[in-house]
C-alpha cells in the first residue's frame, strides 16, 4: 500500500447553466458571467476538476437535424414538456469547429474563466470528440479523404448509417459518426483514422485545445483504436493514442487526458496514456444491487483502480435518483467515492434531480430540490476533503460471518485508509435490501491492548470497543438493509 491521489471532479452542463444565468440576468450571459462566488464554492466543496460540457462551436446543419428528429425529439420533449426549438441548439458533440462557441464569448471568454478558475485552484477540463465532426466542419470541403467514404451499395444497405453531402466540390456519400453497436449519429460525419494525415490532423487540433485548458475528457474513445475502428469500417488504422499523448505531453506535461470506454479496454486505455478512464463496471455492479461483485471489482490492482473515474451519473447515464431508491442511492455513493479514483461528480446529482438533460438542450426543467439528500452529499464532501482519503492509504477488507448458516456476511462492502499519522478511517456498508451481520476483519495492529473509539462521520453512531477482541475477533456489525459506516478510529494512548 502507498499512499494514494484521488482528485474530484465536477461535471457542469455549460449551455444550460448559462440559459439560466440569461433568465436571471436578463440578457444572454457568456463564460465571463459565470461567477467567482460559484467557482469559490465548488473549490470549498473540495472539487480540484471542473468539466464544462460543450463549449465548442456548433453549427446550423447539425442543430437542423437534432430539431427535425422525431425519435429525439420525443426524447427532448420528455424532458421539457414545454419544448421550444430554441430549447435545441444541437449535440455538444457534432462539433463545426474547436474554438469556443460564440455565444458562450470565444476563446478570449473561455481564457478569462480559466484564469479565474486557477486563483481558486481549480482545473479546467474540456471535450476532446475524436470519432467524428459536425456535417458542416471546414473539412467536408478542404478534406473530403479525413473522412469515411461509402458506395451506393452501403447506402442502400444501410441507409441509417451513411448519406449524400453536397460540399463545395461536389456531392459526397459519407458514413455517419458511429459505433459499431449502434445506427449512427445522423448529424455527425465519421472520420477516417486509417488515414494517417487524419490522425496529424487530430493531434494538431489536441495539441492547441491542451493550450487552453488542463485536461480533456475523451468521447468514446476506444472507437478509434485499431482493431475496434477495423471491425466497425473495415479499414486498417495506426494506433492514434499513444501518438496524440505523446505529443501533447511534449508541450504540456501536466495535461491530463480522461477516457469515456467501455467494453473491458480500461486498462487497454490506460496503457496508451490515458491518467483516468470510465469505471462503469463498477456502476453497473451498483445498479445490479448485489455486494459479491462489487467487492470482487475491487480487487484489482491499486495502479489500475486509482485511475478509475467511479460516478453514480453523468450526461451519458439516467440520474442517479431516478435509478437508485433513496437509501441504495447513499449507501452506493459511500461505496463509489470512499475507493481509489477520480470521484466523478454530476451537476443536479447533489439537489436530487431526476431529469437526465440531452446534449442537444441548452435549457434544463424545473425540478423541486431533495432536501436530505443535498445534506447528506454535504456531509459526504466533507469526510472526502480530508486528506488521508485523498492521498491515504487504502486497503479492501475481508469480513467473516457471524455464527454458522448467516450468510448475510456476503453483502457487505468494507474497507479503510490510513494514514503516516496514525489517523485511520473504516468505511463499511450493507449493499443488500435485509439487515446483515458480519465480523469485520481489522488491519491495525497497533490497537492492541488499547482502547478504541469509532464514531461515525455520517451519523450520531459512536462505540468504544477493547483493540484485543477487534484483533482477535473482528469488529461485530449488525446493520440495516442499505446502511452504512464512515467511522473515525481513536485509539487510546
Amino acid at each position: 500500500m502507498s499512499g494514494l491521489r484521488c482528485p474530484s471532479l465536477y461535471q457542469i452542463n455549460t449551455r444550460v447553466w448559462l440559459t439560466e444565468l440569461s433568465r436571471k440576468l436578463g440578457r444572454a450571459a457568456t463564460l465571463d458571467d459565470l461567477p467567482d462566488a460559484e467557482l469559490d464554492r465548488l473549490a470549498e466543496l473540495g472539487f480540484d476538476w471542473v468539466w464544462f460540457l460543450s463549449v465548442w462551436q456548433t453549427g446550423p446543419a447539425a442543430q437542423a437535424i437534432s430539431r427535425a428528429n422525431p425519435e429525439w425529439r420525443r426524447d427532448f420533449e420528455d424532458t421539457l414538456p414545454d419544448l421550444k426549438d430554441e430549447d435545441i441548439a444541437g449535440s455538444g458533440f457534432a462539433i463545426q469547429n474547436y474554438t469556443v462557441h460564440r455565444s458562450l464569448g470565444g476563446d478570449a471568454a473561455l481564457a478569462r474563466l480559466r484564469q479565474r478558475m486557477q486563483k481558486h485552484g481549480l482545473k479546467l477540463m474540456l471535450d476532446f470528440v475524436q470519432n467524428h465532426m459536425a456535417p458542416d466542419h471546414p473539412w467536408i470541403d478542404e478534406h473530403p479523404e479525413f473522412f469515411v467514404h461509402g458506395s451506393e451499395d452501403d447506402l442502400a444497405r444501410s441507409p441509417r448509417n451513411y448519406c449524400r453531402v453536397q460540399t463545395k466540390n461536389g456531392p459526397l456519400l459519407l458514413a455517419y459518426g458511429r459505433d459499431p453497436y449502434f445506427d449512427g449519429w445522423p448529424d455527425t460525419l465519421q472520420l477516417n483514422y486509417g488515414n494517417p494525415e487524419l490522425q496529424r490532423a487530430m493531434i494538431g487540433e489536441l495539441e492547441r485545445i491542451a493550450g487552453q485548458c488542463d485536461g480533456v475528457r475523451c468521447d468514446m474513445a476506444m472507437l478509434v483504436l485499431p482493431d475496434v475502428f477495423e471491425r466497425t469500417w473495415g479499414i486498417r488504422a495506426d494506433l492514434f493514442w499513444p501518438k496524440a499523448t505523446e505529443s501533447v505531453r511534449r508541450k504540456h506535461p501536466n495535461f491530463q487526458f480522461m477516457a469515456e470506454v467501455y467494453w473491458d479496454l480500461e486498462w487497454t486505455l490506460q496503457q496508451q496514456g490515458f491518467d483516468y478512464t470510465y469505471d462503469k463496471r463498477l456502476y453497473d455492479r451498483l445498479r445490479e444491487g448485489h455486494a459479491r461483485p462489487v467487492r470482487e471489482h475491487l480487487h484489482a490492482e491499486l495502479d489500475y483502480q486509482t485511475r478509475l473515474a467511479r460516478f453514480l451519473e453523468n450526461h451519458d447515464e439516467p440520474r442517479a435518483s431516478a435509478t437508485f431508491d433513496p437509501l441504495v442511492h447513499r449507501a452506493a455513493a459511500v461505496i463509489t467515492y470512499f475507493i481509489p479514483g477520480l470521484r466523478f461528480f454530476h451537476q443536479g446529482q447533489f439537489e436530487g434531480r431526476r431529469k437526465r438533460i440531452s446534449p442537444h438542450l441548452v435549457r434544463a426543467p424545473e425540478e423541486s430540490r431533495d432536501k436530505e439528500l443535498e445534506a447528506f452529499y454535504d456531509d459526504l464532501l466533507a469526510i472526502l476533503r480530508k486528506p488521508i482519503v485523498k492521498i491515504g492509504e487504502w486497503q479492501s477488507l475481508a469480513c467473516r460471518q457471524a455464527w454458522d448458516g448467516n450468510q448475510s456476511w456476503d453483502s457487505f462492502v468494507a474497507h479503510s485508509w490510513r494514514d503516516s499519522g496514525g489517523e485511520r478511517v473504516l468505511i463499511a456498508v450493507n449493499y443488500a435490501p435485509h439487515p446483515s451481520q458480519c465480523y469485520l476483519e481489522l488491519p491495525f495492529p497497533e490497537i492492541q491492548n488499547r482502547s478504541v473509539r469509532l464514531k461515525d462521520s455520517l451519523s450520531s453512531a459512536c462505540y468504544v470497543r477493547e483493540g484485543n477482541e477487534l484483533l482477535e475477533r473482528g469488529l461485530y456489525l449488525d446493520m440495516r438493509p442499505w446502511s452504512y459506516h464512515v467511522f473515525d478510529l481513536e485509539v487510546s494512548p
